[in-house]
């Protein structure tokens, strides 16, 4: 089996934070990076380089995430992801919240949701697949190139969108959502109001996709919107190494992002913790299983240190005068 897997945020992005990093018990992924060969590229967000890892340089990431919520519809039309978003002023410069970062329930995003249909039918039709996903299909195709999502969630983005075609028609959006009735009855109980949207991702779903895995393990819902387009067998992340079935393949994906909203929210106890379960349960696992059940290991991890990538072959495993250097110092070298 050729393993892969896809973890952004393996590495914490304050490489002088003690409290994160000091004293980190990481056996399993030192022992991985000790022996892997490894290379950076540049700093990408982790939608594209999920996306690269299926042969796509300009994906539609609305068509491909909206058929991972199980849309059929996304098969057809031009797509974005037309994310809520609460954007807020700090030092004369705009931060982005997403959903991640404040309470939407179900019915009041599809309040919002049906009142943007009502005001806005001549654009496009918008759709809540969940409280924090939400897509736009445009009535006519605008090329709109944004980051992705996670490229600016919970960061500057002053001067992001400006000039861009949708620009003039989003400002209309804003004033609407800040007349809404539910916005005035967030922001009277202190709540942030969903006063934007992060359009981004816009596209058609290609004719066909390479399958470039035997199967595809993750909750991710443009991994599994990926998986779709291209054919291959999908099933949920899996909790440990054990849990990937035999009939994964001889090269199955497997997408463990839990440590990237740790990042985007500077909630260092959870990403201490979400990494420490990821070492028991991956890392140190992989450390018996090369050479055995698993015969090559791809870890690919954006990061903001870069495009980290790191390959382990059977043999790997006998370099015993190679010793993994602690996470700490495995991070302060990056930043160097």
């Amino acid at each position: 089996m050729h393993l892969t897997l896809l973890v952004p945020e393996l590495i914490w992005p304050e490489p002088a934070d003690r409290h994160v990093l000091g004293n980190l018990a990481a056996p399993g992924l030192e022992w991985m990076l000790g022996r892997a060969r490894g290379e950076r590229g540049d700093r990408r967000p982790f939608e594209m380089v999920l996306a690269a890892s299926f042969g796509l340089t300009a994906p539609p990431f609305g068509a491909l995430r909206l058929l991972g919520e199980g849309v059929e519809a996304a098969r057809s039309g031009h797509w974005l992801c037309a994310d809520p978003v609460h954007l807020r002023f700090h030092h004369e410069r705009i931060v982005l919240a997403d959903a991640g970062a404040f309470d939407l329930d179900e019915d009041a995003a599809q309040g919002l949701v049906a009142a943007l249909n009502a005001e806005f039918g001549d654009v496009g039709h918008f759709h809540a697949a969940s409280a924090g996903r939400w897509y736009l299909r445009l009535n006519a195709a605008v090329d709109h190139p944004v980051e992705p999502i996670s490229a600016v969630a919970g960061r500057l983005v002053a001067g992001e969108i400006s000039g861009l075609p949708l620009t003039r028609w989003l400002n209309e959006v804003q004033m609407f959502l800040h007349r809404h009735p539910l916005n005035e009855r967030r922001e009277a109980a202190g709540r942030p109001a969903i006063n934007s949207l992060w359009l981004w991702g816009g596209g058609a779903l290609p004719a066909g996709i390479a399958p470039a895995f035997s199967a595809v393990f993750t909750d991710n819902p443009l991994a599994a919107g990926l998986a779709r387009a291209a054919g291959i067998p999908l099933h949920g992340r899996p909790v440990s190494l054990d849990d990937i079935q035999a009939d994964a393949g001889t090269r199955p994906l497997v997408v463990l992002d839990q440590l990237l909203a740790r990042v985007l929210y500077e909630d260092s106890d959870g990403w201490r913790e979400g990494f420490a379960r990821l070492d028991a349960a991956w890392f140190a696992p992989l450390k018996k299983a090369l050479g055995g059940k698993v015969d090559r290991i791809s870890l690919l991890a954006p990061t903001i240190y870069g495009d980290l990538r790191y390959t382990l072959t059977a043999g790997d495993r006998w370099k015993l005068w190679k010793s993994g250097q602690p996470l700490a110092e495995k991070a302060r070298e990056l930043a160097r």
